[in-house]
C-alpha cells in the first residue's frame, strides 16, 4: 500500500497580499535555566510573515527550536542561536525573528542581623529579537522594597516635639525620666506612614554582553534602596529593618533617582527604562514615578 503524503496546508500559496509582523505562539510551558536553577517560564516566541503569497509559517519549527534552552543556561548567545534557528527554519518566509520569555527567579537572601536567611522571587522577563539590523536583548525584573514618606515622619518628627514641651517644659530634665518618655507611647505617639513598594527595571544589553545580569541588577537595585523587603527574621532584624527605613526615608521620586543612578554603574547596558510605585497606605492611589537614560519614549 502506497503511503500518502500528509497536507501541508501552512505551505499553500495564500491570496493575501499583506505581510504581518508576527506569526507564533504564545505561552508556551519552557523550563529555563537561570540564576543557577531551573525555572518554570512562559514563552511566546514568533517571526514575522514577510512573504505575501504564503499562506502561514511553520510553527512547529520554532517549538523545536526553544528545545535547547532547557538543557543550557540562558545567555545572549544561546538567545542568539534559537532566533537564528527560527529564520533558518523560515528562509523566504521571515526576516524578523522574536522571543518573550517570562518566569520568576527565587533567590535566598540572608536576614539583616541574624543568620536567618529566606527565599524571594523576582519575576524576570527576557526580549530579544533578531532583524536586518541586529540582535537585541532586553532584560526586565521586578523587586520589592519598603519606603517610608519623608512629608510623614517630619509631621511625626513635630508631633513628638511637641508632646515632648507639653510634657516638660515647666520642670527640670532627668535623664532617666526622658529615657522612660522615649520609650513609651506617650512620647512617641506618631509614627510614620511606609508602604511596600516596587520597581520595574527594565535595560537593553549591549552587544559585550556576554550573560543574563539578572542577580547583579537586583543586588545593585536593593543596595541603592537600602529597604530590600525581608524573609525571614528575628527581632534584632526587625529592628535593623526599622532602623534602614529611618535612615532611607524616600518618595517616589527618590527611589526613582537612586535606581537611575544605580544603573548607569551597570556595565554592558546600552539604555535603560524604570518604573517605581508606591502602594501608599496614606492615599487609595499609588505614588508613581518613571525615568529612563538612551530609551527613546514609547
Amino acid at each position: 500500500m502506497t503511503a500518502l503524503t500528509l497536507p501541508d496546508i501552512a505551505a499553500q500559496t495564500s491570496r493575501h497580499e499583506h505581510t504581518l509582523d508576527w506569526v507564533g505562539m504564545g505561552e508556551i510551558a519552557l523550563p529555563l535555566l537561570l540564576a543557577e536553577q531551573r525555572i518554570d517560564a512562559r514563552a511566546d516566541a514568533g517571526v514575522s510573515l514577510d512573504d505575501a503569497g504564503a499562506r502561514g509559517i511553520h510553527m512547529s519549527r520554532l517549538y523545536l527550536a526553544l528545545q535547547v534552552l532547557e538543557g543550557e543556561t540562558l545567555s545572549p548567545g544561546l538567545l542568539q542561536q534559537v532566533l537564528g534557528e527560527f529564520l533558518a527554519s523560515h528562509q523566504g518566509l521571515a526576516k524578523r525573528a522574536y522571543l518573550h520569555l517570562r518566569g520568576a527567579a527565587l533567590l535566598s537572601r540572608p536576614a539583616l542581623i541574624s543568620p536567618l536567611a529566606g527565599w524571594k522571587a523576582y519575576p524576570f522577563e527576557v526580549r530579544a529579537r533578531q532583524d536586518p539590523w541586529g540582535f537585541h536583548v532586553e532584560l526586565q525584573v521586578k523587586i520589592t522594597y519598603a519606603s517610608t514618606c519623608p512629608c510623614s515622619a517630619a509631621l511625626a518628627r513635630q508631633l513628638i516635639q511637641q508632646r515632648f514641651v507639653e510634657n516638660f517644659a515647666h520642670q527640670p530634665l532627668n535623664h532617666q525620666q526622658v529615657l522612660a518618655w522615649l520609650g513609651s507611647t506617650q512620647g512617641i505617639l506618631a509614627t510614620p506612614h511606609s508602604q511596600r513598594s516596587s520597581a520595574t527595571l527594565r535595560v537593553r544589553l549591549d552587544s559585550s554582553t556576554r550573560e543574563l545580569p539578572l542577580v547583579e541588577l537586583i543586588d545593585r537595585a536593593e543596595q541603592a534602596l537600602g529597604t530590600a523587603v525581608q524573609t525571614a527574621v528575628k527581632r534584632a532584624d526587625e529592628q535593623a529593618f526599622a532602623l534602614a527605613n529611618g535612615q532611607n526615608l524616600m518618595f517616589c521620586e527618590d527611589a526613582a533617582r537612586r535606581l537611575h543612578s544605580a544603573l548607569l554603574l551597570q556595565p554592558g547596558l546600552s539604555g535603560f527604562k524604570l518604573r517605581v510605585v508606591h502602594a501608599e497606605s496614606l492615599h487609595a492611589h499609588d505614588a508613581v514615578a518613571q525615568s529612563r537614560w538612551n530609551w527613546s519614549p514609547a
